[in-house]
């Protein structure tokens, strides 16, 4: 496909620097202060400097609020039978067709693991999108980690809630943990090499297993030993299953406002 990328800030940044990488595709930038672009990437600061020629895919990847302005400058740029993606957050599908009208349109949430090809997007297409469309975005999506497609807005913004939020979650939980590693004596860059081979080791261990999370718990944890121990705290009166359920509700109800 021949794809404008319109922004290129961290996330856009993030995502065209993997698919650069798997050359499958052609890629423009619009944005005047893109530098350090991939190999290969053209590169425009305005929408009078685009070529005559008509792109396959319009990636949005501006803010929310720069949407009304910068689109409608670009959006002629998109070919007969072409599709507009946005990764921009907040911003429904609706809100989009008010400004490029009744066209294909997908929206898509990534998370900051597409900064190391290990992203998870959630992607929604209007039904303007065939079904031919909707396999080949996926199929984009898919080369920053992994795509999971959805059936409507509202599931999108449930899974913002989860993997689209999730990585300030877990950053807080591992920020949290290194500060008890340190309270134990362990140095700062030591309580760090602790908790990090820890979470991944033990995160693999969990993705290859076919052990249900609860069994693979179990099964590291001796009768009335240290893990029992720590755990008896951890789990304490439900407290952290409660956490978590409050957490995912406020950021799902927070993505409903945002529309």
């Amino acid at each position: 496909m021949n794809i404008l990328l319109i922004g290129c800030g961290k996330m856009g940044g993030a995502m065209l620097r993997q698919w650069a990488s798997h050359g499958a595709h052609s890629f423009t930038v619009a944005d005047p202060a893109a530098n350090d672009l991939p190999n290969g990437v053209a590169h425009v600061s305005k929408a009078t400097d685009l070529p005559s020629q008509e792109f396959d895919l319009i990636l949005i990847a501006i803010k929310p609020q720069m949407i009304a302005d910068v689109l409608p400058g670009y959006a002629h740029a998109l070919k007969a039978g072409g599709i507009f993606v946005s990764i921009a957050a907040g911003t429904s599908v609706g809100s989009l067709a008010k400004v490029v009208g009744d066209a294909a349109i997908a929206r898509v949430m990534p998370n900051m693991g597409a900064l190391v090809g290990m992203g998870v997007s959630g992607l929604y297409a209007n039904d303007q999108c065939t079904p031919e469309q909707t396999r080949d975005v996926v199929a984009l999506i898919d080369q920053t980690g992994t795509c999971i497609a959805v059936e409507s807005e509202d599931q999108i913004d449930r899974l913002t809630a989860v993997s689209g939020s999730g990585p300030g979650y877990i950053f807080e939980i591992l920020r949290s943990y290194v500060t008890a590693a340190e309270a134990l004596g362990f140095d700062h860059a030591t309580a760090r090499k602790l908790v990090f081979d820890t979470v991944t080791g033990t995160v693999e261990a969990a993705r290859q297993s076919e052990l249900t999370l609860e069994e693979l718990r179990n099964s590291v944890t001796s009768k009335n030993g240290t893990t029992q121990a720590g755990l008896s705290e951890l789990m304490r009166d439900g407290a952290l299953d409660a956490l978590f359920h409050s957490t995912v509700q406020a950021a799902y109800a927070r993505a409903g406002e945002l529309k």
